[in-house]
């Protein structure tokens, strides 16, 4: 295992350095701001009240459907053990470089899942699917593109994600007595392999039920508690937020040593919990029933924003404006004690309400990424398959994945960190150019939008008013 993690490291140190997937991130988020206008300033009112429209058909999954799935996996263990190891292995400025990726990430996330819509196919019972891999293949016309994205989809989430999520969990179990090395990490992976493997079983209707409950309230509960503890340790926000931008901004620490500096950092664990640029969520939105791509497009970005502005802060907030240093928690080896950390944290200011309250947040947020990561592998087997996979098919994936819950738990925390980093470093690497070729057809979506809005219409798509030649199964 220490062979295969130093192999999976080195790809991966390779995939980070600051000329390929930060430049990649960066820049196409950059230009797809500078394309619409500032969109994340100019559209963000019209995300929030698009989000809540019903969908056109009975059966159809409505915008708010589709956005708890994508922000199911989201808005999980990434906002609490990836937020913190970022503090604590890359600084305190890590955050504003989460926060910048975040933004300008909004418009990535915007035209990706926008362009997922123009190019979703249909159901026989009239629902959609799609992703990118639909339009890499109907748009760009490179089939084999769609296969490949397809396969890293299902390594970062059915084997990288997923076994990070059950890893995360069980470390937050490790400040109680009973924690035994060994025996309680496989017995939490035998509890939450089990109820995952019911969940999956039960089909995607289950799945949007599910997350559609339970995002909302862990995400409000979470949220509240950070505030509390922000309340209590009031006197320490304005040192607190000092420490941030002077960290950020210490370029000869930065550039001294960029794989591990605030910036690296804050891309790579930014990317892990927004997702913005790997092309995941157009997984989600495509099944979105509406009446606009954009409308879905919008709705994605806001979701970014959700996760990254408000969740993720929330904890990054919380752990900054107590007096537990982060450095402490720096291991031996190189890794973070990440869940330590944030207990520490949370339990200086609530005393042992806070380890408690950590590990029941921990186990919600950690199903529901489960969960939603495992929604878009199925998608993905399809388009590889070019057909429905058999039952017997269907059935051995599905254990598959439940088998690789169990092995996150009782996996090395290096090995399940560097496995994430490097899978969605490889969607990035194939998902960013294919949007950077792609998104004018989306800036296109994004005016003709405009234009019905200035003219008083609830706007409706049609592919010719934008001179969309490729076939498309919904707006002819």
């Amino acid at each position: 295992m220490q062979a295969i993690d130093s192999v999976i490291l080195k790809i991966g140190d390779f995939l980070y350095q600051p000329w390929f997937v930060p430049l990649l991130l960066l820049a196409g988020g950059l230009y797809f701001t500078g394309r619409s206008g500032l969109m994340q300033v100019k559209f963000f009112r019209e995300s929030i009240r698009v989000v809540m429209e019903k969908p056109k058909n009975e059966n159809g999954i409505s915008s708010f459907g589709a956005l708890m799935v994508s922000t199911a996996s989201r808005v999980g263990t990434g906002n609490i053990i990836g937020v913190a190891t970022a503090i604590v292995s890359g600084g305190p400025g890590a955050i504003f470089w989460m926060w910048v990726t975040a933004f300008i990430g909004g418009a990535t996330a915007f035209v990706e899942s926008t362009l997922a819509q123009v190019y979703k196919r249909k159901n026989p019972d009239g629902s959609s699917y799609g992703g990118p891999a639909y339009y890499m293949r109907d748009a760009l016309g490179q089939r084999w593109l769609g296969v490949l994205f397809s396969i890293f989809i299902i390594l970062t989430y059915a084997v990288g994600y997923n076994m990070l999520a059950a890893y995360n969990l069980q470390s937050t179990f490790a400040v109680f007595s009973f924690y035994k090395e060994g025996t309680t990490p496989a017995i939490i992976g035998i509890i939450l392999a089990v109820l995952f493997g019911i969940i999956v079983i039960g089909g995607a209707r289950r799945l949007v039920h599910v997350t559609g409950v339970m995002v909302p309230v862990m995400g409000v509960m979470y949220v509240l508690i950070a505030v509390l503890v922000l309340i209590l340790n009031i006197t320490n926000i304005p040192h607190m937020f000092v420490l941030i931008f002077k960290s950020a901004f210490d370029f000869k620490a930065i550039f001294g040593g960029f794989a591990g500096s605030c910036i690296m950092y804050g891309i790579k664990r930014g990317l892990y919990s927004n997702e913005a640029g790997m092309g995941s969520a157009p997984n989600a939105a495509a099944t979105a029933d509406v009446s606009h791509p954009v409308k879905q497009g919008l709705v994605q970005m806001l979701s970014v924003f959700i996760d990254t502005l408000l969740i993720c802060s929330a904890t990054a907030l919380m752990c900054l404006c107590t007096n537990v240093v982060p450095k402490d928690f720096l291991n031996a080896d190189g890794t973070a004690d990440a869940a330590g950390y944030v207990q520490s944290s949370i339990g200086s200011t609530l005393g042992g309400f806070g380890p408690v309250f950590l590990a029941v947040a921990m186990s919600m947020f950690a199903f529901t990424t489960l969960i939603g990561n495992y929604s878009y592998c199925e998608g993905c087997l399809r388009f590889i398959l070019n057909r429905e996979a058999s039952p017997t098919g269907l059935l051995v994936f599905r254990l598959a994945a439940t088998a690789l819950v169990f092995v996150g738990a009782v996996a090395s925390a290096g090995l399940v960190w560097h496995t994430a980093d490097l899978m969605q470093a490889l969607m990035v690497v194939t998902n960013v150019p294919s949007i950077l070729i792609l998104g004018g057809i989306a800036i296109k979506c994004l005016r003709d939008y405009q234009k019905q809005k200035e003219e008083g219409k609830n706007p409706e798509f049609h592919a010719t008013d934008i001179g969309l030649k490729e076939k498309t199964d919904f707006w002819r």
